[in-house]
């Protein structure tokens, strides 16, 4: 009988790479396999429901709770159609006469569910519901929270039982020191929920020691790896055509998110230096806008090119445009700090040499294996000097090249992902459940 596992992800489940690879070596070694994700509304195509394949399904939970949509439908149509806006103020104003005191507390509640932070509250906490429902709805052996936030919902699922259930707790990111998480509340949360848990995941040892300093135990680690490019397919999306850039010109390639910490202020800055090369950012963020404007005012609209993020099954072939690629974080949390970026495997799958920061795990890849150079990623003159030394040396750059073809058959998910099957064997070693001794020592 297959072993069936529940995993959460707060996501949409779009381009989410990490927990396609987890949710696709689950199923290929026989386990049943229900993600519980987010469904967006603004995406038409989006299905609520996916088979990815035999043993691996996808299910979408409604974004936002019905009362809240009806609410806000009439008031969108309210304020486009005058009429109809008339004739519902004159029903609502009918409740004074009817009831003042029900009409107060309806008005007051209407604008704190429809003008306040109450409303995101209202909406997460229906996501939350609606995913502690869809856990509780089929019987599972294993519950997989995805984060810190779907732990709340994997402890409730797998432990609020009279038979509990195992809990994974994979946490892609520092918890405790990660932008956009600055409030205690996060820390004191995990510190709670991470007693309840019976297996645990980071992405690299560097943050297996940090958890170990904070808890007391170390947890299993299964790097970010991205799936091994076996065929050699070399297709390409044309850069230079789509943005206009001459064919002469070489790419110097962002791709991920456009967001605060990512070091994409400071590469900006870098331009200017660089000897020659047009900088092309795939990806979008809350800071998009923010660049877009800076390389307006510092007229580097011809040395800096912009696109949306792209499928994920689609990227490799915007990838492979690249002369070089960029990961250039910076030192604005923990989570940057220690990260093992997925991106610096995909440039490497492309054979593309990389500029990147000297952080200690990306450090530790990018010169052990020679696909790169780091460089001091809060200073724009070093990203520069880095720039510039593989745009001048063509040798070095064909070396790297080589390097990183060769890297990436070390860093890959088809290695990785017998780490991470095996800490679910741990489960099912003999036919018997085993409590596993790391836990054990958590304070």
């Amino acid at each position: 009988m297959s072993k069936k596992v529940c995993m959460f992800v707060w996501n949409h489940f779009t381009n989410d790479a990490r927990v396609l690879r987890e949710c696709t070596a689950l199923s290929e070694s026989g386990y049943e396999v229900d993600l519980i994700c987010i469904h967006d509304p603004k995406d038409k195509s989006l299905p609520r429901f996916e088979q990815r394949n035999d043993l691996f399904k996808v299910y979408r939970i409604k974004r936002y709770p019905v009362l809240l949509e009806l609410m806000q439908k009439v008031y969108r149509y309210s304020m486009q159609n005058k009429l109809f806006g008339a004739f519902f103020l004159l029903i609502w104003g009918m409740l004074i006469y009817l009831s003042p005191i029900v009409f107060s507390i309806l008005t007051v509640l209407a604008v704190l569910l429809l003008k306040t932070k109450l409303k995101v509250v209202w909406v997460r906490g229906s996501l939350i519901l609606g995913m502690i429902m869809k856990g509780y709805a089929m019987k599972y052996d294993i519950y997989h929270s995805n984060d810190l936030n779907t732990l709340p919902q994997g402890y409730i699922c797998s432990k609020w039982r009279l038979k509990p259930k195992k809990l994974i707790y994979d946490s892609h990111e520092v918890q405790t020191s990660r932008t956009g998480y600055s409030s205690p509340v996060y820390g004191k949360m995990e510190r709670f929920l991470i007693k309840k848990i019976d297996e645990m995941m980071v992405e690299n040892d560097t943050r297996a020691k940090y958890n170990e300093d904070l808890y007391g135990f170390y947890p299993h680690v299964v790097h970010n790896y991205p799936f091994k490019q076996t065929n050699t397919n070399e297709e390409m999306v044309d850069l230079h055509a789509i943005l206009d850039i001459p064919k002469e010109e070489k790419i110097l390639l962002y791709q991920g998110g456009i967001q605060t910490g990512r070091g994409l202020d400071k590469l900006i800055q870098a331009v200017p230096l660089f000897n020659e090369g047009v900088l092309v950012l795939i990806g979008d963020g809350k800071i998009k806008q923010e660049l877009q404007t800076m390389v307006e005012e510092k007229h580097l609209q011809d040395k800096v090119k912009f696109l949306p993020k792209v499928p994920l099954a689609d990227l490799p072939k915007y990838t492979r445009n690249a002369y070089l690629g960029f990961q250039v974080l910076n030192n604005v949390c923990f989570n940057h700090y220690s990260a093992s970026s997925n991106k610096l495997f995909e440039y490497m799958m492309a054979g593309v040499p990389v500029v990147a920061c000297d952080f200690p795990e990306i450090k530790r890849v990018v010169e052990s294996d020679g696909t790169g150079v780091c460089v001091d990623s809060h200073n724009p003159e070093s990203i520069a000097d880095g720039v510039n030394l593989l745009l001048e040396n063509e040798i070095m750059h064909s070396e790297m090249k080589v390097k990183s073809f060769e890297a990436s058959k070390k860093y890959n998910w088809e290695n990785e992902k017998n780490l991470f099957v095996k800490v679910y064997s741990i489960f099912y070693s003999k036919n018997v459940i085993i409590v596993p001794e790391n836990i054990n020592h958590k304070n």
